[in-house]
């Protein structure tokens, strides 16, 4: 590894120490040395920054440089803003860790067995439910790593030599996937877009919003399933009685590792007196090292040894891939919270009035304006994080905080199946060969058309 590289990846590792050291001591000095390192890794990491990062990086600057001739007293401003930022990096961090077990474990790969195995009535709910799960832990690694099982195990022989059933196998098996990772943000305590509205909506809790984002999320899946079933051919009764169905064993046991991670990161949150985000920054990394130990736990000493021996080697590694999935999440978090920061208070008091004659309208405008944005380029770590922050700004009489916050992410979660500009969609395009565009809007069009009326009939019923 560039000794530039491996510097970078000790300063993220520094940055994530520092805001935990800063979480739970309030500790001044740690909030300015984390930034202070953070800068450090953009400058040495921009040589290996895609160019999307570059221009997201440069926009800060650029409104930075706003907000200093704007702003009365731009440095408190801008401190907050760059801690947001270092929020989302050691953020990132933390679930970048969980990487290091996941590629070691027998757990995971026969998972994707028994996954990839299931009989075709059965094989979308069950690879958009491991996807989901999986992408608890791997965050976009899961994309790579299901997708490249798919390939492999979708075989011109597997298909009987037919050749459009392959092709036609294919693409239902990547969008169930697809579908399946974009609904882990919006149920997953761990996910970023519940650790960015949380972050910002201090009044709302996990438990306030669970119920929300649970049903809202089980109606996406079924709506997915029940698009995959119009759009695919019927099974033949030889294919769903040749193939037996494989153990779901491996899949419960790995659904009992996560319930144990998360149930990690809630016991340090109600035992330190955390928000949930924050908990994360703690809990995710202590959870990485036992899975560790416990593979390692042959070796001696409870896998203690072992498991910091890999970590020690192998971190590098993964914080050094991460870079611009760091700087897209936290520049959009910067971006969101100057956005807000530079409306001066005549504009702050046209937005509370827009807000209050919307009144029950307001989640569903919110969730199609993070939709309709992301088409066009805005992140929707952006248009939330300016959402949330307006919201805290001027408040939202009438309208329930808990139904809101999970309107915008369901936003988030359907941009991550239709925008060309999102991580996911980048992905898809490079394993299909087809343009982002062809997989969101010709692929998943029907399903985002059918979650978009669904949702904003649901939402303005709860309303």
């Amino acid at each position: 590894m560039p000794v530039a590289s491996l510097w970078a990846s000790h300063l993220l590792a520094g940055v994530a120490v520092l805001a935990v050291v800063d979480v739970l001591a309030d500790s001044a000095l740690a909030a300015t040395l984390s930034q202070w390192g953070l800068a450090g890794f953009l400058l040495l990491g921009w040589p290996r920054f895609s160019s999307m990062a570059r221009w997201l990086a440069l926009a800060c600057v650029g409104v930075s440089g706003l907000a200093l001739w704007r702003l009365s007293s731009p440095w408190a401003v801008l401190h907050e803003a760059f801690g947001s930022f270092v929020f989302l990096a050691a953020f990132m961090t933390a679930l970048a860790l969980l990487r290091l077990p996941a590629q070691r474990s027998r757990l995971i790969r026969r998972c994707g067995q028994s996954l990839l195995m299931q009989p075709p009535t059965w094989r979308y709910p069950m690879l958009s439910l491991g996807s989901m799960l999986f992408g608890i832990v791997l965050n976009f690694g899961v994309l790579n790593l299901f997708l490249s099982m798919i390939d492999k195990a979708n075989t011109l022989d597997s298909a009987q030599g037919r050749a459009w059933l392959q092709r036609v196998r294919r693409r239902r098996m990547l969008v169930a996937t697809l579908r399946g990772f974009t609904l882990a943000p919006l149920i997953s305590p761990l996910g970023i877009g519940v650790a960015v509205v949380l972050g910002n909506l201090e009044a709302l809790s996990w438990g306030e919003l669970f119920p929300y984002v649970l049903a809202s999320a089980l109606i996406l899946f079924l709506l997915g399933w029940a698009c995959d079933q119009v759009a695919g051919p019927r099974p033949s009764a030889a294919s769903t009685m040749v193939a037996e169905r494989p153990s779901l064993m491996p899949l419960a046991a790995f659904s009992l590792l996560l319930l144990a991670l998360v149930s990690l990161v809630f016991a340090l949150a109600a035992g330190f007196t955390l928000r949930l985000p924050e908990a994360v920054l703690i809990g995710v990394p202590v959870g990485a090292w036992l899975w560790l130990a416990w593979q390692c736990r042959g070796a001696g000493h409870v896998g203690a040894v072992g498991a910091s021996v890999v970590l020690t080697r192998r971190l590098p590694e993964v914080l050094g891939g991460i870079g611009n999935e760091v700087v897209a999440l936290g520049s959009g978090a910067y971006l969101g919270h100057l956005s807000v920061a530079l409306l001066d208070p005549g504009q702050l008091q046209e937005v509370a009035t827009l807000l209050v004659a919307f009144g029950g309208w307001l989640p569903v405008s919110a969730l199609l304006l993070i939709v309709v944005l992301a088409q066009v380029g805005l992140n929707p770590i952006i248009s939330v994080t300016f959402l949330t922050n307006m919201v805290v700004q001027v408040g939202t009489e009438g309208v329930s905080l808990p139904l809101l916050a999970a309107a915008m992410l369901v936003g988030w979660s359907l941009t991550m199946v239709s925008s060309p500009f999102t991580a996911a969609m980048m992905i898809m395009s490079r394993f299909t060969g087809m343009t982002a565009r062809q997989v969101g809007r010709g692929w998943n069009g029907p399903f985002l058309a059918a979650s978009l009326a669904t949702a904003a009939l649901l939402f303005r019923l709860a309303s």
